[in-house]
């Protein structure tokens, strides 16, 4: 089993407090330095865009009661290069970086492949950049760089299209990765079928189809026999991405998505992991492995569990002054505090269901428990990307819950 870390840098309030930037940074490098002395694999890090605060003022606002900022991270690459300049073993992840925002597929490669080539000459190390990518948590920060629906066509199928735009938008970014020359022409052709459109927005489809025949000879769609042919959502002409002689043997590649489709369509050109949270259901977990072990990109070998990697929310006590029994309790009730901050933040209400079902998914008490409830919910051959600082601005309790897990709960599970 392996063992990363998933450090969040959320600056929101806890117990009346909400920590400076200033602060939170220098709590996330500390916890970074201290992550890379006790051996954990990967420092995972969440990435967001725009402020969630500013987007309050506007129409749609998606998370209205939650107080600061959901993450500092704008962006991985300057922040790896910093990390891996203050860390000796440690390797960096993006979890996870948005390749729609921020000018789309074609810059975040570049920006990817300038990395590559800095990172190879100037940190003389084989430690790797742990790319996650996916289409972003929010449409406001996608919309705000014109990704949004154009026009009747794309309104009324925005749900189901937007994951077809993104699926283009994972191909032009691993083929530019790759070294490939492209022009927008030779991105696989993507449809839209009745198929893909879920029992709640079969309507959708219906409706798709009317407005299409009433306006046939205005649209740029193609729709022939029950199917409509979609163009490429980013049109450019013969390009390459410099530099050329990035080495990718620095990188390994995690897409965050739950569609099949993509998860194979990904793996048609580099090797590409695959995300899932802490509440996929394992059925998923175990089909996700069986498709991979067919479908894994052959360059990168058998396929193997750690190349998903599964988050896990780790409630520690490990106080000496409390017996066993005491540790668990204090342990479950600090994962029902977060849960219950964390939801009223979210949705402004508190469904006690839902903090107990949360609960229930997290790992709490103290490390014979923790131990124990990780063998009994996880393969031996599983990565955990473990999250200790949930809802948590405490960076002295975050720390020892770090050296706990792995000074007293690691080695009982290897």
């Amino acid at each position: 089993m392996k063992f990363d870390i998933f450090l969040s840098i959320c600056q929101t309030e806890v117990d009346g407090y909400t920590p400076s930037e200033k602060v939170m940074f220098q709590n996330f490098f500390d916890q970074l330095l201290w992550a890379d002395q006790l051996g954990f694999g990967t420092a995972w890090v969440a990435e967001t865009h725009l402020s969630c605060q500013i987007q309050k003022q506007n129409p749609g606002h998606v998370i209205p009661h939650f107080k600061g900022e959901i993450g500092l991270n704008t962006d991985i690459l300057q922040l790896a290069h910093l990390a891996f300049a203050k860390t000796k073993n440690i390797n960096i992840g993006s979890a996870i970086r948005n390749i729609i925002c921020n000018g789309g597929p074609i810059a975040h490669a570049e920006a990817v492949k300038t990395f590559l080539t800095l990172h190879s000459q100037f940190h003389s190390t084989d430690r790797k950049l742990e790319l996650g990518f996916a289409a972003g948590r929010f449409p406001f920060t996608n919309s705000a760089y014109g990704f949004y629906p154009k026009n009747e066509l794309e309104k009324i199928s925005w749900d189901v299209l937007k994951n077809k735009y993104f699926t283009q938008s994972a191909e032009i970014f691993l083929r530019l990765l790759k070294g490939e020359h492209l022009k927008s022409t030779m991105i696989s052709a993507q449809s839209l079928v009745q198929e893909d459109f879920p029992e709640g927005l079969r309507h959708k489809w219906d409706q798709l189809v009317g407005v299409y025949k009433s306006n046939e000879n205005q649209n740029s769609w193609k729709f022939d026999e029950n199917r409509f042919e979609l163009p490429c959502h980013w049109q450019f002409e013969n390009i390459g991405v410099i530099p050329f002689d990035a080495n990718l043997k620095y990188l390994n590649l995690t897409i965050g998505t739950h569609d099949p489709k993509t998860q194979i369509h990904a793996n048609k050109f580099l090797p590409t992991g695959v995300f899932n949270l802490s509440i996929t259901p394992e059925k998923v977990i175990e089909e996700t492995h069986q498709r991979m072990s067919q479908c894994f990109h052959t360059d990168g070998g058998v396929w193997k569990r750690e190349y998903m990697p599964r988050t896990v929310m780790i409630f520690l006590n490990d106080d000496r002054e409390k017996a066993d029994m005491q540790k668990i309790d204090a342990a479950k009730s600090e994962a029902e505090k977060a849960w219950r901050n964390y939801w009223v933040a979210m949705e402004g209400t508190l469904d006690p269901k839902k903090v107990q079902n949360a609960v229930e998914n997290t790992i709490a008490g103290h490390p014979e428990i923790v131990a124990e409830k990780i063998k009994n919910k996880y393969h031996k051959d599983d990565r955990l990307m473990l999250w200790f600082d949930f809802n948590n601005h405490n960076n002295e309790s975050i720390k020892r819950s770090m050296k706990a897990f792995m000074e007293k709960v690691a080695p009982c599970l290897n």
